[in-house]
């Protein structure tokens, strides 16, 4: 019938001359539907019998598009604050838990010119030093800081600029708990160093992700800024018996250390909290010597907020270790221990050299300076290699540091000992640098 009226191409007189008989089809179709739905009902074949006495109609809902599962969005990263003009000084963590001499160290950096002081959470022997949820972590109970929040709290409520001192890779309780993270020879044994020292492989990711888990608790626990140390590969020891594996042949040791570092500034990112590195002093001088740890200048600036040279005098060569000296921007240091000054401010030049002028995104310097006296330098001819080194010699060092057109240092001694009348009357300790400083 539908068919026949779709495809109806008469004229109006042959429709109106078939109107009855379509009326009375209608009609019929009507009653044969009728009996039908009296008989037999609608439904899947079933028989008004079996059909309800009521049908409910209920509305099916239009389908709409189920969204693809979204990722959750990432937490909003807490602002960093302003930087602050560091002058602190290292307190060691055997340092740290002696209530008597961190009170000092807080008077210090409250008096006087000092304003932070950098606390150790992970040393270099492997030892976790802050209370952590995890206790897998090798922590040293006689080293524990259970306080070491409340401890940052008092210190930030005076003002005082709080560095958390992460060291990386060399770790010999971690490399000895998962030796597949540590460093290897050819034949699978553990690597150590000089000292039988064992060390984390860089290339392994694993290494990252527990380096940057402690990092996040120093940050929950109050820290403004990380600072990494021993943030790079062996510089002693057998270092050609190291097999680093596949990673090692498709990234230089500069590279991965580089994206290391980047990878824990964005960690740190996401808490508000700065990163910072040391390096080696020599980084600044001889390329040849920082691709073998791993530290290029170049490549680090870049990734980290602030980087920190570590040109203690002591530790240039001398004459008597390999006939010659160290020549630094053009001038032969025989004895570089016995010049602090000169040597800070022309090491300091081959740095400042490899800035950017245009960059206000790349890493500031901040040198770390001498305060120890390296009397193991001896003596050669007679004459010593070393100094006594005191108020004199630091004021020497961090007027260096000024008159290179930096602000900041951070001092250090291995037994957390400072010349603290360096501080508390630097008037007293003024140094005059020499009329010249050409090379």
């Amino acid at each position: 019938m539908y068919e026949d009226n779709n495809n109806h191409t008469t004229s109006n007189k042959m429709r109106k001359k078939r109107l009855p008989i379509f009326s009375i089809s209608i009609v019929a179709c009507y009653l044969v539907v009728a009996t039908l739905f009296f008989a037999y009902g609608f439904g899947e074949g079933r028989s008004a019998r079996e059909a309800p006495e009521e049908l409910e109609i209920v509305a099916t809902p239009t389908p709409t598009p189920t969204p693809e599962a979204e990722e959750e969005p990432e937490p909003e990263r807490i602002p960093l604050p302003p930087p602050v003009e560091v002058k602190g000084v290292w307190v060691g963590a055997w340092h740290a838990i002696d209530e008597v001499r961190m009170a000092n160290f807080i008077d210090l950096a409250e008096t006087t010119e000092i304003n932070a002081l950098v606390l150790d959470i992970k040393e270099e022997h492997g030892y976790i030093t802050m209370p952590v949820d995890n206790d897998s972590y090798p922590r040293n109970q006689n080293i524990l800081m259970d306080n070491m929040e409340e401890l940052l709290a008092d210190m930030k409520s005076r003002g005082i600029y709080t560095i958390a001192r992460v060291v990386c890779f060399k770790d010999p309780r971690w490399a000895a708990r998962n030796p597949h993270l540590a460093l290897r020879d050819a034949a699978g044994n553990q690597w150590t160093d000089r000292g039988g020292v064992g060390w984390l492989n860089p290339y392994e990711r694993d290494n990252w992700y527990y380096i940057a888990e402690l990092c996040i608790e120093a940050a929950k626990l109050g820290f403004e800024e990380i600072q990494l140390d021993y943030v790079r590969f062996p510089a002693d020891g057998n270092l050609s018996a190291i097999h680093y594996g596949e990673a090692g042949e498709l990234q230089t040791r500069a590279e991965v250390i580089a994206e290391f570092m980047e990878f824990i500034r964005d960690t740190m990112l996401d808490y508000g909290v700065r990163t910072t590195a040391d390096v080696f002093g020599i980084i600044g001088l001889s390329n040849n010597d920082a691709q073998i740890i791993g530290q290029d200048l170049d490549l680090l600036l870049p990734v980290l907020h602030a980087i920190s040279p570590m040109i203690y005098p002591s530790h240039f060569s001398n004459i008597r270790q390999n006939g010659v000296g160290q020549r630094i921007n053009g001038v032969l240091f025989e004895r570089p221990d016995k010049e602090p000054y000169l040597v800070i401010y022309h090491t300091l030049q081959h740095f400042i050299r490899r800035l950017d002028p245009d960059n206000p995104n790349q890493a500031i310097l901040r040198p770390y300076l001498q305060d120890f006296t390296a009397a193991y330098l001896g003596q050669y001819e007679d004459e010593d290699l070393f100094l006594s080194y005191g108020p004199e010699e630091v004021r020497a060092q961090i007027q260096a540091v000024y008159d290179s057109g930096l602000r900041e240092w951070i001092l250090w001694s291995n037994v957390s000992r400072y010349s603290e009348e360096a501080f508390r009357n630097p008037e007293d300790f003024m140094f005059t640098p020499p009329a010249t400083l050409e090379p």
